[in-house]
């Protein structure tokens, strides 16, 4: 496994993270144990979650992902050899279960979500802290396009102090974004250089052969601001397998499960999901693994985000790690992106 050092913070993570947000909907508390067990075995020390994890998101089980790892973390101890990151929840989105509403990113829900997170991951403090999405309106969660709106939204300034005062109380050690424009986190960045706030280290964002829209604008920006990429949906919800090919549906898959995440199950994904899938066939290897070691080796990446609710599925994932692609296969990978650049924004 290879490690990296997340810039503005002393946190070594491996480049491999292990996502867990289907932990408590499509996988078990016993399911989720397996999985901390064997990606720890296997040289991996980052765990994504957030606060509103299970997804799909519903009150029934919201909350049960931080609880398994903190049950977790209970069993085994050695909490300070782990980097465990967690996300506060944006502008609500049909979610005032959450906590008391209205949910907005000012310093009462900030404050009370990080509490919360906290006693479910049973630790005393939060490794990366993560603001999930922004409190505006923004083309986030797949819109291209921008629609100007004047609804209401706590200042970027305001989720910021709010954030700082938990770093400075011990409760976090660093602090991220997720699901981030350019101006977002241009934003972010002025506010902590004037107002000599804790840095931003990271944005967790979405990055994958069928959306690579992060390098408009905020690749360069990461790399000459010094923040590093955390890429989610690195598969594409799992199309770049190509097990979705031709339609089908195999059983308890994510998407034969729930209509909602159609994100990527989209007309305009087939022919570059079948390009690539082809590639990686003609090259010897398993698609899902080339789309993750094209993700494991960009200059801007933090770690790759993995998700799995098998163990057969996470062993080949963490695996990815040691393929390092031929420099033919990125030359066709690029050319498939070139005929249709960003079919699933």
């Amino acid at each position: 496994m290879r490690h990296t050092r997340l810039p503005h913070t002393d946190l070594d993570v491996s480049c491999i993270c292990l996502g867990t947000m289907t932990w408590g909907e499509q996988n078990t508390e016993a399911d989720a144990h397996a999985q901390l067990d064997y990606a720890i075995a296997h040289g991996i020390n980052f765990i994504d979650t957030a606060e509103m994890y299970a997804v799909p998101p519903r009150a029934a089980t919201q909350g049960l992902t931080e609880r398994y790892i903190g049950n977790w973390l209970a069993r085994r101890g050695k909490r300070d050899d782990l980097v465990i990151a967690t996300k506060v929840a944006g502008a609500a989105r049909n979610m005032d279960y959450l906590r008391e509403p209205p949910i907005r990113l000012d310093r009462r829900n900030i404050r009370a979500a990080c509490d919360a997170s906290l006693r479910r991951l049973q630790t005393d403090y939060i490794d990366l802290y993560q603001v999930h999405w922004p409190d505006r309106e923004a083309n986030f969660f797949g819109p291209l396009g921008y629609t100007p709106s004047e609804r209401p939204a706590v200042a970027i300034e305001e989720t910021l102090a709010a954030l700082a005062e938990l770093v400075q109380e011990g409760k976090v050690r660093h602090l991220g974004v997720s699901n981030e424009t350019p101006w977002g986190l241009m934003r972010y960045l002025r506010a902590t250089e004037r107002d000599n706030l804790p840095p931003i280290a990271t944005i967790q964002n979405p990055y994958n052969l069928l959306n690579r829209t992060f390098e408009i604008g905020l690749a360069e920006m990461c790399f000459r601001e010094q923040v590093a990429l955390l890429a989610y949906s690195p598969l594409a919800m799992g199309l770049l397998s190509g097990k979705y090919l031709d339609g089908a549906r195999p059983a308890a898959a994510r998407l034969t499960l729930f209509e909602r995440f159609s994100r990527y199950a989209s007309p305009q994904s087939i022919e570059p999901v079948r390009a690539y899938v082809a590639l990686a066939h003609d090259h010897g290897l398993d698609p899902a693994q080339m789309a993750l070691a094209w993700v494991n080796a960009q200059p801007w990446l933090g770690a790759n985000i993995i998700g799995a609710t098998s163990m057969a599925q996470l062993a080949s994932d963490i695996a990815s790690i040691d393929i390092e692609l031929p420099a033919e296969v990125l030359t066709e990978i690029d050319a498939i992106h070139l005929r249709q650049p960003n079919p699933c924004p």
